[in-house]
This record gives structure tokens, sequence and C-alpha cells, in this order.
């Protein structure tokens, strides 16, 4: 750094520090406001407008319109439009457009400028409607029908349409329908139609002999012979008619616009009316042997000569007349028939059965009446009894009678019950009349349980009850998921082996399924899944009750008899006799009939076997049976009888009655032989019975 020395004011240079001088510019007091040069201002306007036009054209596009048609004049708002030859620059967005072209409607749209740069948009303007005269000529007040609506009558002025082909219609009375097209120029223009309609008619002449007929043409009275008239085309139905003369009637076919006349027609002389009675009524009439009907008859008869009359009726005897008529004439014939009568003894059971023919009452019945040669009605009647009807024909010389017995109406209710019944799942009932007995065994009888007490039974209600126990294919159709298995690889579910493996309440809900089939009253009352109780006054199916099945399987004949065995009274049971544990089921059952073999080691198709004296299949062997009752033991003592018993209202088991075919002792095979489980089984099933009812 150099040195710098100066001695000014005698201050040495080094001793003072330099300080900066604070610097004011000068101001003029005042300025002086200058006009703004026009020159100045013009072209800076200019730049504006151009640097806006520029942007213009710039951001435009290039819009051209195509316009049918082509001296419409265009109109646009909404936004700048610059028209460059015949082209526009608008911009980007919506423009309002309206076209106008004399003999056109206004045209008004909304168009959209999009990006692209040139754009055409063409339309075409409606031309307004042009103007139709129509004329018909001598045919005023046509009706003129325009593409399908009446418009008008003839003649019609200044009918307007719209430009186009157009479909007129014009319709007259009497006239055949014109239609035509019309091409319509529109744009007010006025234009002109004239057609001639062409009758639908022809001139028909009618002549008669003698003159003065009335011609009706389909029923409206066209006038008096000799007539001409004008008649529509088509086909027509012409009747001719004079006083005391037959009318003549013909179909006649009429073409338009093609007259005609008819031959001269000869009218005959008219038929006399004549009015035949008979008493009694309802006569047959024969005129000159030509059978023409039952009195009372109206017959129209050639006039001038005479007819034979013959009436005939059965029971009376013929009668015949002449009869004369005249033309034009109305007259009556009475004929009255002689009857014949035949005396018939009718003998009545019970005596003071009442008589009646025809619906008549002739009093007691056992008597000698006259009846008519004829078939009548005759009725037997007495109160309590079946009425009795039957269609009788007396026969005049000879002796007749009439034996009649009454049924009461019990008897007939009795005779109208059906023996046997079959179910919709194809199980076949048989109808039984019980009575009483005495159900159990003696303490002697060899093989009895403790079980099998002594009951005096009394079965006061007629039962139907299965020949045979259900089987796999009909307990199917009510639970088809329902299998019953196998023993030993040997099946026990094929469709007519009897199902096994089901509870008492399965069979008891299949039974019920069975009632609501046929709509009869279910017997078991069943809540949610459960049964909780039965009906005993329902007709519907169910289980047969401990005492019927001990009836049906036992009493043969002679209810103070029973059978001890299927088969009869002893051991072992002859071959063939059922289905019972034999010696091919020996392998896997511990108790078997060693001397039988009955061909099935387990349960076999239903019915294989002969039935039992009262019609039943497998009551004993097969498989052993749900029945009804609650399981319990009989307390009853003395001589005390059960009527129609149901079992213990209450129990934890139900009773199985009959063997199976894993059954061969003693005390197994007897039909006394009583179990009882809750659970299923391989070997119980069951069969359906129900009440007759009332």
């Amino acid at each position: 750094m150099s040195e710098f020395s100066n001695n000014h004011n005698g201050h040495n240079q080094d001793d003072e520090p330099i300080v900066p001088i604070e610097f004011t510019p000068l101001i003029a007091s005042h300025q002086r406001w200058r006009r703004p040069n026009v020159v100045s201002v013009a072209i800076g306007c200019g730049l504006l407008v151009f640097v806006a036009l520029s942007w213009f054209v710039v951001t435009a596009r290039s819009v051209s319109f195509v316009v049918n048609p082509p001296e419409a004049l265009v109109s646009l708002s909404g936004q700048m439009a610059v028209k460059v030859g015949s082209r526009y620059l608008i911009r980007q967005g919506e423009v309002e457009l309206t076209l106008k072209a004399p003999g056109y409607y206004d045209h008004n749209a909304t168009i959209t400028v999009g990006e692209t740069q040139t754009q055409t948009f063409s339309m075409a303007l409606d031309p307004l409607p042009g103007f139709l005269d129509v004329d018909t000529g001598a045919v005023t007040g046509a009706e003129v029908i325009a593409d399908g609506k009446a418009v008008g009558t003839t003649p019609l002025k200044h009918l307007g349409l719209e430009a186009g082909e157009h479909t007129l219609t014009l319709r007259s009375p009497r006239y055949e329908p014109q239609q035509t097209h019309v091409l319509i120029k529109g744009r007010a223009a006025e234009q002109s139609l004239s057609l001639e309609l062409l009758p639908a008619w022809a001139a028909v002449a009618f002549a008669t002999t003698p003159v003065g007929a009335t011609v009706t043409i389909d029923g409206a009275v066209a006038g008096q012979t000799p007539l001409t008239t004008e008649v529509l085309a088509g086909e027509h139905e012409v009747v001719v008619k004079l006083v005391a003369h037959k009318a003549w009637t013909d179909n006649l076919t009429v073409v338009a616009r093609q007259n005609l006349t008819l031959p001269p027609i000869t009218l005959q002389q008219a038929d006399g009316l004549v009015l035949l009675r008979s008493s009694p009524s309802k006569a047959s009439v024969t005129v000159d042997g030509v059978y023409k009907g039952q009195t009372p008859l109206e017959l129209t008869l050639a006039p001038s000569r005479a007819h034979q009359l013959t009436f005939f009726l059965n029971g009376y005897k013929e009668a015949s007349q002449q009869v004369r008529s005249s033309a034009a004439e109305e007259s009556t014939v009475n004929a009255t028939l002689e009857p014949l009568l035949s005396s018939v003894q009718v003998k009545a059971t019970p005596d003071d059965a009442e008589l009646f023919v025809n619906g008549v009452s002739k009093g007691k019945a056992n008597q000698s009446i006259e009846l008519l040669a004829a078939s009548q009605t005759i009725e037997v009647r007495r109160e309590g009894y079946v009425p009795f009807t039957t269609a009788f024909i007396s026969r005049p010389g000879m002796e007749q009678q009439l034996n009649v017995v009454l049924k009461t109406l019990a008897q007939q209710k009795q005779e109208s019950v059906k023996a046997q019944i079959t179910t919709v799942n194809g199980q076949v009932l048989k109808l039984l009349h019980p009575g009483n007995f005495v159900m159990g065994s003696s303490r002697r009888e060899a093989g009895r349980q403790a079980n099998e007490v002594l009951r005096n039974v009394s079965l006061t209600k007629a039962f139907y009850l299965s020949l045979t126990e259900v089987t796999n294919a009909q307990f199917a159709a009510f639970d088809a998921k329902h299998v019953s298995g196998m023993v030993q690889n040997h099946s026990l579910a094929t469709d007519n082996q009897p199902v096994v493996r089901v509870t008492w309440e399965q069979a008891a809900r299949y039974s019920n399924w069975l009632s609501e089939k046929e709509n009869l009253p279910p017997f078991y009352k069943v809540e949610g899944q459960t049964i909780v109780g039965n009906n005993p006054d329902s007709t519907g199916y169910r289980l047969a009750t401990e005492a019927e099945w001990e009836w049906a399987a036992r009493v043969n004949g002679d209810p103070n008899s029973l059978m001890k065995f299927p088969w009869g009274d002893t051991l072992p049971p002859p071959p063939n006799q059922g289905n019972y544990a034999d010696i091919s089921a020996g392998t896997f059952l511990g108790r078997v009939l060693t001397d039988y073999n009955d061909g099935f080691v387990v349960s076999a198709p239903v019915a294989s076997f002969a039935a039992n004296a009262n019609g039943f299949f497998d009551i004993g062997g097969n498989v052993a049976e749900w029945v009804h009752d609650f399981y319990g033991i009989s307390t009853a003592t003395g001589n005390a009888i059960e009527q129609n018993p149901l079992g213990p209202g209450t129990g934890t088991y139900h009773v199985i009655r009959g063997s199976s075919w894993a059954h061969g002792s003693v005390t197994e095979l007897r039909l006394s032989y009583r179990d009882y489980n809750n659970a299923e089984r391989d070997d119980v099933g069951f069969r359906i019975a129900r009440y007759l009812g009332e």
C-alpha cells in the first residue's frame, strides 16, 4: 500500500478518517405536462388491433356450411365470426346458427366448433307444406283419407300436406273406393287431383207371375214386382213373397256395373198350416205314411187334397183320420188316444212300503194295479230303506208280478264298502270286521313269556290292514335317502324287500305322509319332528294296534280258537311256510331251525310265501313289525273288557309283534310273542292300517 500525505489546514491526513458526503440531486421545482402525440396514439391503437386480429386469426378455426337449399341465408351469433370467402373464422365453442330460405321452415341450431383446424357442417331446411285440391266430379261428399287419416270430403280445397309422397283413399257409399299415391312438392306449391268413383252396384230386374210380389234383399224390402232396383255387388239372399203363395228364395251374385235381368219367377200356391194335438201329448205322427214328429206339432200340407194322419203312443191304441187343408189357411186337428191297460201284481217287503208310478203315489205297494202297456217308472219307497226304482213294461193278456225287497240303509252302506283299497303308494289293504276275543297266551303254553297276559278285548271298529309289509321302494317315495343296508354281505335294500332299520317314529311319520297324499286327516299329532299323540277318531293311515294285529294273525273264523303258529299248532313249520332263521343263516345266527330251509338267508321280497288264513302275507317271519301301542303289561283283572284298545298313553318303548328271518325259537315263532324296543333293527319293519270310519 503506498502512502499518501496531505498537510491541508495543519492536520495530518493520517489522523482524520475520510467521511463520505451525502448527495442529493437537484429537482426542478416545476415540470411542464406535454400533450401525447396523435400519431403515436394511432400507431399504438393500430398495433393493439393488429395484435388482437393476429390472435383471433391464430386461434380461430375455418368453418364452412353446406346448406340445402344453397341459397339459404346463414346467420351466426353467440361469438365473433368472420366470413372469408365461402368460409367463416370462428373460435372453438358453441355458436347459434339460423338458416332462412323462401319456401322453407326457418332452421335454428346450436353447433359446437371443435379443435380441428378446418370443419364443415351440413344441414338441410324442411320445405313448407304444399296444398292440394281434391275433386271427384259429379260424386260429391266422398270421404278423403290421407295416409290413413280422414281429412275431409270432396270437393276438398287447399288440403295442406307435407312435401313427399302420400297415399290418398276416397270413399263414398255405393261406390268402389279409389286409392292413389300423390307426390306433394311442398314449399307452398298449389296442386290438384281429380278422381272418378265407379259405381259398386248393378241394376237387377225382377218379374213374377202373378205380379205384386214383395222382393226382400238381405232382409230389407226392395219393392214389388215388376221391379228394377240397384243392388250392391256381392252375394245376396233374395226372398220373393206373395200372399197365399210359397216364398221363392235364392242366392244372387251381383257384379258391379253389370246389369242383370232375372228369368220370370212363377210363384206356387202356399200349403195349408195344420196344428196337430193329441191327448195324451207326445204321440208320434205320420202323414201319408211318413213320420213327421211328436204332438203338439205344426205342419204345412199341400192344399186341395186329403192327407192320412196316424197317431202312435206306447200303451195306447193307434188313431187315424183324414184332413184336407186350404192354401194359406190354418186349421187344428185333435186326436184322443185310447189306453191299453194290463193288471200287474206288486208285492213288497216291508209290507207298509209305498208304490209310485211315474212319480205319482198309488198307495200301499202290496196291491194289484192297472198299468199302461208301455215303459213306466215303478218306485217302491219306505223311510229308512233304500228306494227301489225300475223301468217296467206291462203286457196286456199276460199275468205279471213285480216282487220287491227293500234294503235298509245300513245294508246298502255295508254293501257299498270296499273289501280292499289301494293307497296312492301302491299298498293294498283288506277290510276286517273284528269282534270279541281273548288275546295273549295261557301260562301253560310252552315258550310263553310273562308279558303275554290274557286280555279280554272287544274290537268294534272295522279297519283296513295292508296285506304286506311296507317295501323299500314304497318307503323311498317318502324318504329317498333311507337305506336298509346289508347283513353279512346280504342285501336288505332291494325294492321288494320290506323296509328295515326304521324307528317307530319314522313308521308313524310315513303313515301321516300317506294320509296327506290322500287328503285324509292325520292320525298322529306332530310338534316339530316329535310325535306327541294321536287322534283316535281319524280315518288316516297308522300302524295297526297290537289287538288288531293279533286278530289278523290269530283269528281264523272262530275267535275262541286262536292260531298258535302262523302255520298251525306244532313245530317244526312245514316246508315253505315262511322266512325264519333256518340252516342257511346258521353261519351268523345263534339259534336256527336245523331242519328247515326257506331259501333266504336274510329278508325275502314281500309275499314270497303263501298268505295266512285271513289273506295277510308274512304275518310270521320275514321281518317283525312295529305296532301302534306303547309297550306295557296289562293289569286288567277278572272279566274286564278292553274296547278298541290303543295301548298305554305314554311309555319308553313301543311294541313289536311277529317273528322275523332272525327268529327260530319256540318262544319267538309263536303268534302271541311280544317284543319291544325304541330303536331301529335290521329285522323290524311295519305294515299300515286305518279305520273304516262312519
